[in-house]
């Protein structure tokens, strides 16, 4: 997934898939065609030489039949090299960091030891939309005012009829043509386009063609020479937008310098916390393709290959955003601001929209505005940033969903009424306090699980895990309402949590685990009763996280959840266990999934990393690094039948995994996944410990029992800190008086060592301080700058 902000494009290990600008559903710049079988796309590059009329394609598709590739994805890059006739080539695709517009460098070198006359050929189908059939006969291509590049405009669109696309090369002698017809041939396909068979493109553009974009260069390599091409293809708001687009990207130095601050981006975006452990299948993700995948795809694209979504989901895109409460804060209070944009004045919110005009839905679903608070409070106790909180957002107004509907789709109306981001959250709270015959929150059209749609359809279904979920929402909130001077509410929090708590004790406990949910008519899911859907998961772990459940009970909870859930042999984590397939209860289109693939059984990635975020919060660090190491995606590519099983990318978290024959161990859907961020949070938070609140930073680490020390490198402002922690194992409590008179310290609770605060530590020059914590951890931090920084450390 290579994207900015505004624009992006999808690269398989085959070639180019598709292209979009601000939104990948909306306005498509090229067609997503969600074919993964024959994984055909809108978009080529040929090579062809021209005295022999033979071509190729420096990709493996559409025409690289019989080559060898390498194929090579970096952090905002990926890269394909091959050679054929003694022509090596290596093509760099990337997108520009700040602007909308895709790169693709050619490098040719002829190898062959004689001269050679090539040509190379780019081709991109026009969509401007979201599906050719509905836009191509809109579309009009034509030539730029100043020459050159090639544009596109489809004046029909309802919201980017304003829009120029663009498609262009450095070379004043390439031919080109806009007309998909000639260039494919009658019936032709792009492994073997009519357009291979002529000496140069005809140069038609127009309106009432089928639409396309083809550029061809021809050049001559002498034995040893190398020529570099580049292809730009990208969209501007309007014709004097697009015009300054073209003529900034223009020439081989405009296309080093985007790459250059593209890597720039990405290492001073990455780099924010960098650990290291004795795993390096722990270091490759944590380092850099979690936040990657989260920023790049979820926050950015919010597309992916099997997916090309384009909308903002509430509570999706609120969950990824948590995982950048280090990388990208301002990113975040951003995106709080523009979720609590789309709250009704009823509280609910649409459940997604598409940008930029806010088309979108809204539902009974019982989840999603409480993740606003969640996410706020998050925000404002990591940052220190409590100003967020009187920023003042509108809200919108539309009808409510009937009673007997799920959900509806419309273009709502702003309101004139508005208020602070606090008041938003408290507005979400208050609508979340639902009850049902139970005492449960109503689970409406689904919870987080959207596939129990039924479970509540008639509005008398309870949530368990809402139950706990919201125990976590009004618990974290309370203190944050505290600190915005609000003790009347904070009270108010506290009382529902308690309440609530009771009840979950009450009615959720099934005598060995949680239960999951009630239908209308009272009968329960997730229980020993039920012959599908025996034990879920997530109210198992989320009795642990937000701390609402009786710590015996969820101890016997995750312990069951371990027994009848983690299947060590697959090295998988099911969601829930047997599958819905043939019961008569209809919990929703949960049971359209085959048995043991997605939600219904199957391994939902969010579920198995929460689980073991709840093992490390009871301290179990044995059993959260099995699990972590059983979901980590490095370790199902390390062998070739991993890599037969697995069968996706090794490198980016994937939402599922299948636990039914024959495809057990068979990964799912890539890339768009909120799993991404939550496995961040598991390892840099749960296992390692790291959280900042502020300008202080907390540790409390959760680690194997065999490794000797980790180290992480956090940066703040423009300082580095180098942190060390290691397990000792020694009684050194010997040090603590030293230490502590050496630096301007406070130790607390000096006899059992447990929490040690340094304040002022970083002074001119370097600092280092070493300690040992609860004769088990030890810490140091080097600091190469002169800020004032705090460390606090609080050992299992």
């Amino acid at each position: 997934m290579l994207a900015n902000p505004q624009f992006g494009t999808v690269v398989s290990e085959s070639g180019m898939a598709y292209t979009w600008s601000e939104n990948a559903h909306e306005f498509r710049l090229t067609p997503w065609l969600n074919d993964p079988v024959s994984d055909v796309g809108g978009e080529a590059i040929y090579l062809r030489d021209d005295d022999t009329g033979r071509f190729w394609s420096p990709t493996p598709l559409p025409a690289g039949d019989g080559l060898s590739y390498l194929i090579r994805h970096g952090f905002g890059y990926s890269v394909f090299e091959t050679r054929c006739a003694g022509i090596s080539s290596e093509l760099w695709v990337f997108v520009a960091a700040d602007a909308a517009v895709k790169f693709s460098v050619l490098k040719v070198r002829n190898e062959s030891g004689r001269s050679r006359t090539l040509s190379a050929t780019a081709y991109t189908e026009w969509v401007l939309g979201d599906l050719p059939a509905k836009s191509a006969m809109h579309i009009g291509t034509e030539l730029a005012p100043a020459g050159g590049a090639l544009y596109a405009r489809n004046p029909y669109s309802m919201e980017f009829a304003e829009r120029v696309a663009f498609f262009d090369v450095d070379d004043p002698g390439r031919t080109l043509t806009g007309d998909r017809v000639e260039f494919l041939g009658r019936n032709g396909s792009l492994h073997n386009p009519a357009a291979m068979q002529r000496a140069h493109l005809s140069g038609r553009v127009g309106v009432g063609l089928d639409p396309c974009a083809a550029l061809q260069v021809a050049f001559e390599l002498a034995d040893g020479q190398e020529r570099e091409i580049v292809f730009r293809l990208g969209v501007g708001r309007n014709a004097d937008d697009v015009g300054q687009l073209v003529q900034r990207f223009r020439g081989g130095m405009a296309a080093l310098q985007a790459l250059e601050a593209v890597r720039q981006h990405w290492r001073r975006t990455l780099g924010v916390v960098q650990v290291t452990t004795p795993d390096p299948a722990v270091n490759v993700l944590a380092n850099g393709w979690l936040i990657y995948q989260t920023l790049a795809c979820r926050i950015w694209a919010r597309s992916g290959y099997y997916q090309s979504g384009g909308a903002f989901g509430f509570r999706d895109q609120l969950q990824d955003v948590m995982a950048l409460v280090h990388a990208e804060p301002g990113l975040v209070r951003a995106h709080l601001l523009l979720c609590a944009s789309r709250q009704f004045l009823e509280g609910d919110v649409q459940h997604w929209w598409h940008p930029p005009a806010g088309r979108g839905v809204r539902t009974h679903c019982s989840d999603d505005y409480l993740w606003l608070p969640l996410a706020v409070c998050r925000y404002v106790t990591s940052s220190g940033d409590r100003g967020v909180l009187d920023e003042t957002v509108s809200f919108l107004e539309g009808r409510p969903v009937n009673p007997e509907d799920d959900s509806y789709y419309d273009l709502p109306g702003g309101s004139f009424e508005s208020a602070s981001l606090y008041e938003h959250c408290v507005r979400a709270i208050r609508h979340g306090l639902t009850s049902g015959a139970h005492g449960l929150p109503l689970i409406g059209s689904g919870d987080w699980n959207d596939g129990m749609n039924r479970v509540g359809v008639l509005g008398k279904g309870e949530s368990v895990w809402l139950g706990f979920f919201l125990c976590e929402v009004l618990r974290r909130f309370g203190e944050v309402a505290v600190g915005h001077g609000d003790p009347a509410f904070a009270e108010f929090c506290r009382g529902e949590g308690a309440r609530l708590r009771l009840n979950l004790e009450e009615h959720g406990w099934d005598g060995a685990w949680y239960r999951r949910a009630y239908f209308d008519d009272g009968t329960p899911l997730g229980s020993t009763s039920n012959a599908e859907c025996r034990i879920d998961s997530i109210s198992q772990s989320w009795s642990v996280l937000s701390g609402a459940g009786d710590a015996q009970r969820s101890r016997m909870a995750m312990n069951a959840l371990d027994e009848r859930l983690v299947r060590r042999k697959d090295g998988l984590v099911q969601l829930l266990d047997p599958p819905f397939s043939k019961s008569l209860l209809d919990p929703g289109y949960i049971r359209g999934y085959v048995p043991g693939v997605r939600e219904n059984g199957g391994q939902y990635t969010h579920g198995a990393i929460w689980a073991a975020m709840a093992f490390a919060e009871l301290g179990d660090s044995a059993r959260a690094w099995e699990l972590l190491a059983m979901i980590n995606p490095v370790n199902h590519g390390l062998t070739a039948d991993d890599v037969a099983r697995y069968k996706v990318e090794p490198y980016v978290v994937t939402a599922d995994v299948y636990a039914v024959p024959p495809h057990v161990g068979r990964g799912g859907w890539s890339w768009y996944t909120g799993s991404a961020g939550w496995m961040y949070r598991l390892i840099v938070e749960s296992l390692i410990g790291l959280r900042r609140e502020g300008e202080t930073l907390h540790f409390t680490p959760c680690l194997p029992a065999d490794w000797p020390s980790i180290s992480i490198r956090y940066r703040i402002h423009e300082t580095d800190y180098q942190i060390t922690i290691g397990q000792t194992g020694a009684d050194s409590t010997s040090e603590v008086g030293s230490i502590t008179d050496a630096i301007d310290g406070v130790l607390h609770d000096a006899n059992a060592v447990q929490l040690i605060e340094f304040v002022k530590l970083a002074s001119s020059g370097k600092t280092t301080i070493s300690h040992s914590i609860a004769q088990t951890w030890q810490l140091s931090l080097i600091s190469n700058g002169s800020s004032r920084f705090a460390v606090i450390c609080d050992s299992k």
